[in-house]
């Protein structure tokens, strides 16, 4: 067995059991980061019991490591032949290594994966997938306006107040678990309550941006629409990061219940595994279409604008621009959570355009088009001169602050 791994795929990671010296050169060969899975404390658990010990002493035996899926990673999926299992949602392969490093390939197994094998680290692969979620969601409430911590950890309303609560509560039992290894019940009872608290705080913050979208559709006059752009804006992005915030626990949440169903009713760590894993999804699609509401008033907001951009040469621009920078907050708090989709900025339409369009309106009407062509000539052009250079400069600006922040990313 020194020379075989087993491939086991959640569709999130990639998971890598076998011999130690094998799996390094497994992950040396195709060149992957990779954490500990750590399958000492999976081996202990599975080990319970006579018909069991044969697995446990197996597991302990091995090395794991877990390798989040990329475009790169999942590609050895294909690679390597993994096929789908017992198990709802695990494919797996073994694979071989003949004596080269470069040359591991598929192996034919009379027998097919370990059942209490293939459970345990679905289990577990779920919880590392999680964990990474959560890592992101924290590097991206760090990179937000110090406003949103007042947000989270000043709020006068009961309702976020207590999911401030609830989040020492969790990140304490985190805490112990990282130490021990385990949630035993002590622990487990301490955050029983917070689902509950935290989907409060959810429902809560989604109304905030239900509250905007609704304001926003209800504005018709440019100087109100430019207002109410506005405070979507700012406000709009303190909602995400509450949203971004719940999200973060109710991941946590649901590493703690995945280890306490490991240690105290195995058998049934597929199921839970499963249900958590659809609800996650809920949440996700009920958070999309919220925020998505949003996007789309903010899109009409910026198109009526655009429509009335030459009588209203500061609004206008002021709700275009306030667009883009929702559209921005919601693209990386989507990216953030995982939530597929993609929005292009809106563009403010350019004074020139926009007077030239109104005088060809203009003549157009004939004879009695002459005076108001005429007077589009001698005072909207010299209107549109005056703020022509303004505009434009805020513009140019603002264009090269993104590409700078896009070539940043992409040296990144």
């Amino acid at each position: 067995m020194g020379n075989e791994i087993q491939l086991i795929s959640d569709g999130d990671g990639l998971a890598v059991i076998g011999d130690p010296t094998a799996v390094e050169r497994f992950l040396v060969s195709e060149g992957l980061p990779s954490k500990d899975l750590g399958l000492p404390r999976l081996g202990s658990v599975l080990s319970a019991g006579a018909a069991a010990a044969q697995t446990g002493s197996e597991i302990a035996a091995h090395s794991g490591r877990w390798v989040q899926l990329t475009k790169e990673s999942a590609q050895l999926v294909d690679k390597f032949g993994l096929m789908p299992t017992k198990t709802p949602g695990i494919s797996h392969a073994m694979v071989g290594d003949p004596g080269s490093i470069q040359k591991w390939l598929q192996i034919s197994k009379v027998h097919g994966a370990n059942p209490a094998l293939l459970s345990g680290a679905a289990g577990i692969m779920a919880q590392f997938a999680m964990q990474q979620s959560m890592k992101e969601i924290t590097d991206y409430l760090a990179t937000i306006d110090e406003k949103v911590d007042d947000v989270l950890r000043a709020q006068k309303d009961a309702v976020l107040a207590r999911m401030i609560g609830v989040g020492f509560v969790i990140e304490e039992s985190m805490t112990i678990r990282e130490q021990r290894g385990r949630v035993d019940e002590v622990t487990w009872s301490k955050v029983q309550g917070a689902p509950a608290t935290i989907a409060e705080t959810q429902a809560y913050a989604l109304r905030q941006l239900d509250a905007l979208a609704e304001k926003l559709e209800r504005k018709t006059a440019i100087g109100d629409l430019a207002k109410a752009a506005k405070e979507a804006e700012f406000k709009g992005q303190e909602w995400l990061a509450v949203l971004a915030r719940c999200f973060q626990l109710q991941d946590a949440i649901a590493v703690l219940e995945l280890d306490r169903v490991l240690d105290a009713s195995p058998g049934e760590l597929d199921g839970h595994r499963l249900g958590l894993k659809t609800a996650r999804q809920n949440r996700l699609e009920l958070i999309a279409r919220c925020t998505e509401r949003l996007l789309a008033r903010m899109d009409a907001a910026a198109g009526t604008a655009n429509t009335k951009v030459l009588f209203h040469p500061m609004d206008s621009p002021a709700v275009v621009q306030s667009s883009n920078h929702v559209s921005t907050a919601v693209v990386e708090f989507h990216g953030r959570l995982g939530i597929e989709g993609a929005r292009q900025s809106s563009e403010a339409r350019r004074w020139m355009d926009a007077a030239m369009e109104a005088r060809d309106k203009a003549l157009e009407t004939g004879a009695d088009g002459v005076g108001t062509a005429k007077r589009l000539g001698n005072e909207t052009f010299d209107r549109a001169r005056s703020v022509t250079g303004k505009l434009s400069g805020r513009f140019a600006g603002r264009a090269l602050r993104w590409r700078g922040d896009a070539e940043g990313e992409t040296d990144d």
